[in-house]
């Protein structure tokens, strides 16, 4: 029996070996739709990586805040609850002002100047994650964010008094310039917000629209384009590090494809999802001259604020990008 005893253990022991070498497993949690065009982005790169790797390291998607609501998922991260996961940069502003440069109102309105601002803060952004643990994998911009409202807009004034959506610290001080009510309320949860009268106006990208079907109870856009904010889709450190240096590789050479792949795809789909939302029954169009003037000089307020708070760090990062 004793001999037949060693095999066995010798060939379950080799079992195991084996099953630990052929699988690394990554759950990557996040806040947004299974059909939002981040969120495809996001699983593509997990099947090139499984693909690359031969399925060596598999990366699980939890889409539409499964695993851990939007809000949480940075933190998640941060103390490795979870290997990786993508959230929204601005949205942690509250914890360090210089997360919040890509939501400074009117700075960066189109998609070269976005990522001229991406380039020239990218090094203080990677800098402070490092810090926290994390390393980017890699980023990827919504479209411009627009003013959706249940009632037209014409100036300021029309939204003076009412409850303006706010999903971070940016959001919540244009509301306040605006002397609307900030309500924060996760994109996940603003149709019900809409419907029970939670908010009556809110700032997001065009996607959002499509994506989240907004277009059945809202009814005026305007395009402002305000803003390009970023995804960054990120890993625990520890979890990188674990890595050998081959998967390692792989996962960098994904990242970068669905970064370039993130960019081109968003500038794209939003002209595609402004021509569905109109054809949905939307009324899309510019901001009133009044109204276009009132928010630029709020833009230039935040501007001013945000450098002041930021010092040093902020401004090396503005110059930059006005270079």
């Amino acid at each position: 029996m004793k001999p037949m005893m060693k095999i066995t253990a010798t060939i379950v022991a080799g079992l195991l070996s084996s099953l630990s070498f052929a699988q690394t497993k990554w759950d990557m949690p996040t806040g947004y739709s299974v059909g939002s065009f981040q969120t495809q982005n996001v699983q593509q790169f997990a099947n090139d990586v499984e693909k690359a790797t031969g399925g060596k390291l598999k990366i699980t998607l939890h889409a539409n805040g499964s695993l851990f609501k939007a809000n949480e998922i940075k933190r998640a991260v941060q103390t490795g609850q979870t290997q990786a996961g993508e959230f929204i940069i601005s949205g942690a502003a509250n914890e360090n002002q210089l997360f919040g440069v890509d939501s400074i109102p009117f700075l960066a309105t189109s998609y070269d100047e976005a990522r001229k601002l991406h380039n020239a803060a990218k090094p203080v952004i990677e800098r402070v994650l490092t810090q926290q643990g994390m390393k980017v994998l890699f980023t990827s911009p919504w479209p411009g964010q627009s003013l959706y409202s249940l009632k037209p807009v014409n100036s300021a004034k029309d939204l003076a008094g009412t409850k303006m959506r706010a999903y971070n610290p940016a959001t919540s001080r244009i509301a306040v310039l605006l002397k609307a009510q900030p309500t924060t309320i996760q994109l996940a949860e603003l149709g019900q917000a809409l419907a029970t009268g939670t908010v009556e106006n809110f700032l997001t990208s065009s996607a959002s629209g499509v994506e989240n079907k907004l277009f059945e109870q809202v009814k005026f856009l305007y395009t402002v384009n305000a803003w390009l904010p970023k995804n960054a889709i990120v890993v625990n450190q520890k979890a990188f590090d674990a890595l050998d240096k081959a998967t390692q590789d792989a996962v960098l050479k994904a990242a970068a494809d669905a970064e370039a792949r993130g960019w081109a795809t968003s500038q794209q789909k939003d002209d595609e999802y402004l021509k569905e939302l109109t054809a949905k029954g939307m009324r899309v169009s510019p901001p009133s001259a009044e109204l276009k003037k009132e928010l630029q000089a709020i833009g230039e307020t935040m501007t001013q604020e945000w450098l002041k708070a930021t010092g040093a760090e902020g401004q090396a990062i503005i110059s930059a990008y006005r270079k």
